[in-house]
């Protein structure tokens, strides 16, 4: 299970890093909404904690992103905002449920449980390129119908390489969505994979989908 969560407070964002941990789920962070919003559209995710009060864009313009996007993972608001027009307001945005600071973390636990239970779907639908189709939610991948049989980080790159159809994707950027290296690095962990995945994806087809842009990057183009 991965919870993404969008918190700015340090304190606030260790207690919750532990808590979901000692419960066995995978934890992102953002510490603004911008790479919040960033994070909720290019990943999969069961859940997202969200506070109102971020540094640049606030959370109901996250909440608002995330919905316009067309991303339906269950959206909890942890907030120390307690009126009830803001209640609403985080509601009618697209919110899930809504939970006051301070608070437990087990009735927070016990909320995205409830949630969780009527079936909402994680993330975006399948996503398709040409012929290529990844489902982010059963983790499945084919091409022309034929099943792609895929490591969980060649997943995670070619979900990420989906996501940003005809976008050049530096080293950098992948280095930091996929691998999660925020340094400029002379490691060919990016090349390595990459080749691994167009092996997957591309050999045995005339047209190939992930192409090299010398000296940048690379993209996935139809």
């Amino acid at each position: 299970m991965r919870a993404l969560l969008i918190e700015d407070d340090e304190g606030v964002c260790q207690f919750l890093i532990k808590g979901f941990k000692e419960e066995g789920w995978e934890v992102e962070v953002a510490k603004d909404g911008k790479t919040g919003l960033d994070l909720a559209t290019e990943g999969t995710f069961h859940v997202i904690v969200l506070d109102l009060l971020l540094p640049g864009m606030n959370g109901i313009e996250v909440l608002k992103g995330i919905r316009e996007e067309g991303i339906k993972t269950p959206v909890v608001i942890l907030t120390a905002l307690d009126e009830k027009t803001q209640i609403v307001q985080g509601l009618d945005s697209g919110a899930d449920d809504y939970l006051v600071k301070p608070f437990y973390f087990t009735e927070l636990m016990a909320r995205i449980r409830a949630i969780l239970r009527r079936g909402e779907p994680v993330g975006r639908s399948v996503l398709q390129v040409a012929d290529l189709r990844l489902d982010p939610v059963r983790r499945k991948v084919e091409r022309g119908g034929r099943p792609i049989d895929l490591t969980p980080k060649e997943f995670s790159l070619l979900e990420y390489f989906m996501r940003n159809p005809g976008r050049v994707l530096t080293r950098v950027m992948i280095l930091e969505h996929v691998f999660d290296y925020h340094f400029d690095s002379m490691t060919n962990l990016v090349d390595v994979h990459v080749y691994r995945l167009r092996n997957k994806v591309d050999r045995g087809f005339s047209r190939q989908l992930i192409r090299t842009v010398k000296g940048v990057g690379y993209v996935l183009e139809e």
